[in-house]
């Protein structure tokens, strides 16, 4: 059975690498197809030996697997393969859809056990009344009480109209619960919310390019114009991308027909292609803003580039993330496999291509990322620099406020870390049936005194970053010797960083207030309102509240200078 699973996966590894790389040469100008040959001809007979010789048993799936993954390794990130027990996975990817309950699940480290944290809007974990820190314990007969996230997801996923009883213990109330569920197919929502916010603005955000998101964009926008809204906000933080046709539809709402977008070069001719614009656009006119991070990539970064190559938007927030590559997403192979390929670059309007990272294939496989001096000069249609090879650099540069290390560590992150920041949460949903609506929902201050002596009962410890380097410092001023001629200016340095965790507490008071009143709406209001609440303090969107109240800086923006 290995032997023959072996001979079937063999021509699969000569298939990867032959069409790849015909024609090219070597480094030594010998002929490639015969390295080739050569290479899959030892490989064979390594394989051959160890199954014949080996000590032990050889695994022919996780061996093999561990080849293919190796040289896929050596290539970039976005080429995986995918066995048949694997190809939901790349399923869920590439439409965003899956078969389950609805629900995210996390690990609770204090209860050492898997809890429900944020049942989906509509979907059968709300439906049938599970709540935010619900403990599992059992599905159907299968206890879960020691079992990884991971796993527990795994078997809360299945096939579409099958059963199961789910058994949780609910922490505020101490009772043990059953639920029947029935798995359908969930759709995790593109458009997380939208709606008309202060002066007449519109406000968009868009999680992912699943299939016909633009459809969903389509719909809120024209719903948004018809009650009002003269200038629009497309959020596109944290979007990591997806479907570059949906891209090139919500950009054809924008954009005038018959203007290319996106080309896309590859090493085989069926790799290249153009995308253009083929309808009439909703509106070319309406002033608008596209919020980008770090990690927005891929579809997102056509979008936001495209944008702004053709000085339709201006683009605001952070530095995106660099990914110019495009992958064919499922290549079929043997034994219902599949093969996620990177096959071309694309390039946006102006000619350039945004990707940040090169991947190198010699000496052994390694990255290196563009440095800005090497990058080149392009031009938007108004005539603004633009560069390529390091992401979408935003019009306007605007960072968002960091979060404070106590809040990692009070959100159940970190070694020692306590569920407080959850269990307070939990406990506030009990004696809370209602509140207000989620764009107005605010803790009072009566509350945060309430969470903050529940920290401080708790036992909640952390490591502050000021004490890390601190330590540091002192190491270092020994190595070199300024330590003892500094020693006092050092101990009166330690004492005013002290650890003293009620003035953390008060000290970020805002931020973690803002953290627990969007944890507390999403359990009302789902993940819509908890976007909707986080825009009362976003940075970045006040940011782009202001430019567009302000027409005039918004025009200069998008001229050249």
């Amino acid at each position: 059975m290995v032997k023959k699973l072996f001979l079937n996966i063999l021509p699969l590894l000569l298939v990867l690498l032959h069409p790849v790389q015909a024609g090219a040469q070597t480094k030594v100008g010998g002929d490639h197809n015969f390295t080739v040959a050569k290479n899959m001809e030892v490989f064979s007979a390594i394989y051959k030996h160890l199954d014949l010789m080996y000590v032990d048993t050889l695994n022919a799936d996780e061996v093999v697997g561990n080849a293919i993954n190796a040289m896929l390794g050596s290539l970039d990130p976005y080429t995986e393969y995918y066995p048949e027990d694997k190809s939901g996975d790349l399923k869920m990817m590439i439409s965003g859809k899956y078969a389950g309950i609805g629900a995210l699940i996390r690990y609770n480290l204090e209860l050492d056990r898997v809890v429900i944290d944020e049942p989906y809007e509509n979907m059968p974990a709300a439906e049938v009344g599970l709540k935010k820190g619900d403990i599992i314990l059992s599905i159907d007969d299968s206890l879960m009480t020691d079992k990884t996230v991971s796993y527990v997801s795994e078997h809360l996923r299945g096939d579409a109209g099958t059963s199961f009883i789910l058994k949780v213990k609910r922490p505020t109330t101490n009772k043990t619960m059953k639920f029947k569920l029935t798995r359908r197919a969930i759709q995790l929502p593109a458009v997380t919310y939208y709606g008309l916010q202060q002066d007449s603005i519109g406000y968009l955000n868009l999680s992912q390019f699943t299939d016909e998101c633009s459809k969903e964009v389509r719909r809120a926008f024209l719903e948004m114009k018809k009650n009002g809204m003269q200038k629009f906000v497309l959020d596109l933080r944290n979007n990591g991308g997806g479907s570059l046709q949906e891209a090139i539809n919500i950009l054809n709402m924008f954009v005038p027909k018959n203007i290319t977008l996106v080309r896309t070069i590859g090493k085989m001719k069926r790799a290249n292609r153009d995308y253009a614009t083929t309808v009439e656009p909703i509106d070319t006119l309406m002033p608008v803003v596209v919020l980008v991070n770090g990690s927005s990539a891929s579809a997102s970064e056509i979008t936001a580039g495209s944008l702004q190559d053709l000085d339709r938007a201006v683009i605001l927030g952070t530095r995106t993330y660099g990914k110019g590559l495009v992958q064919l997403p499922n290549l079929p192979l043997p034994y219902n496999g599949n093969l996620k390929l990177t096959t071309a670059k694309y390039y946006i309007p102006s000619g350039r291509c945004i990707q940040a990272i090169n991947y190198k294939h010699s000496k052994g496989g390694y990255k290196e990322h563009v440095p800005d001096s090497l990058t080149k000069v392009f031009h938007t249609a108004n005539g603004r620099e633009v560069r390529d090879g390091g992401g979408i650099k935003p019009d306007i540069e605007v960072k968002p406020d960091s979060l404070p290390n106590i809040a990692y560590y009070l959100a159940g992150n970190g070694r020692d870390s306590t569920e407080v920041m959850l269990n307070w949460e939990v406990n506030y949903i009990k004696k809370h049936h209602t509140i207000a609506p989620a764009s107005t929902f605010a803790l009072t201050d009566a509350d945060f005194e309430d969470f903050k002596q529940a920290v401080l009962k708790s036992g909640f410890k952390y490591d502050r970053e000021s004490k890390k380097y601190m330590e540091n410092l002192v190491k270092l001023a020994k190595i070199e010797g300024y330590y003892d001629d500094a020693r006092a200016e050092f101990d009166a340095l330690e004492a005013k960083l002290s650890h003293n965790l009620a003035k953390d507490l008060d000290y970020n008071k805002k931020v973690l207030k803002d953290i627990l009143a969007s944890d507390i709406v999403a359990a009302y209001y789902y993940q819509r309102g908890s976007v909707e609440n986080a825009l009362r303090s976003d940075k970045q969107w006040h940011e782009a509240v202001k430019l567009l109240n302000d027409e005039e800086r918004y025009r200069k923006v998008l001229q050249k200078p």
